[in-house]
């Protein structure tokens, strides 16, 4: 019975004892992420599709890849020329096709026959309509390639983390190993 009532007052002066194993300070830590970086902005897509909408390569100017914005006016204004000289090229067919229906024949296509007019109609229109829907499909190419762009802008790219291919000689075949290695640095 001794030896419990030892038992009992050695765990109630244990018990009733404060233990400070650190210094008390007033200040807290907080822990910081590093990978997110302060300069991310997620509207930034936003932005540069939006100006790329409003006028083609303004959101590459944003962007600041001054050099994409001639591909753009290029490619768009390549499409637009090949829709105004096709759709004046099928208007002249069209009008000479008239002409010849109410019974003139003093065209500048007099050595073409009714056949070849309506032909040339057809190509001049299907021409038409594709030129068209290159325009549109470089403008749409344009806003995507600013949001593209301004989105991929935000990515951490340094040398911490790396995929490399690697050529490893085998130790007892003396043959070369190929694969990747995939380095995290911190």
């Amino acid at each position: 019975m001794r030896t419990f009532f030892f038992i009992v007052l050695c765990f109630f002066a244990i018990g009733n004892t404060s233990v400070f194993s650190q210094k008390k300070t007033d200040a807290t830590l907080v822990a910081n992420d590093t990978l997110k970086s302060n300069d991310i902005d997620p509207l930034t897509p936003a932005k540069a599709a939006f100006y790329s909408a409003i006028l083609p390569g303004l959101g590459q100017a944003y962007n600041k890849k001054y050099w994409k914005i001639p591909i753009v006016y290029g490619a768009i204004g390549v499409s637009m020329y090949y829709y105004i000289d096709s759709s004046q090229k099928y208007h002249q067919y069209r009008d000479a096709y008239k002409r010849r229906l109410e019974g003139f024949t003093d065209d500048e296509f007099s050595y073409l026959d009714n056949d070849r007019l309506i032909s040339a109609q057809k190509f001049y229109q299907r021409n038409k309509d594709f030129s068209a829907l290159f325009v549109v499909g470089f403008y749409v190419l344009n806003i995507i390639d600013a949001n593209v762009d301004a989105a991929l802008k935000q990515f951490n790219i340094n040398e911490n983390l790396s995929v490399k291919p690697d050529v490893h000689l085998n130790d007892v075949t003396f043959k070369a190993n190929v694969g990747l290695t995939l380095n995290y640095n911190f």
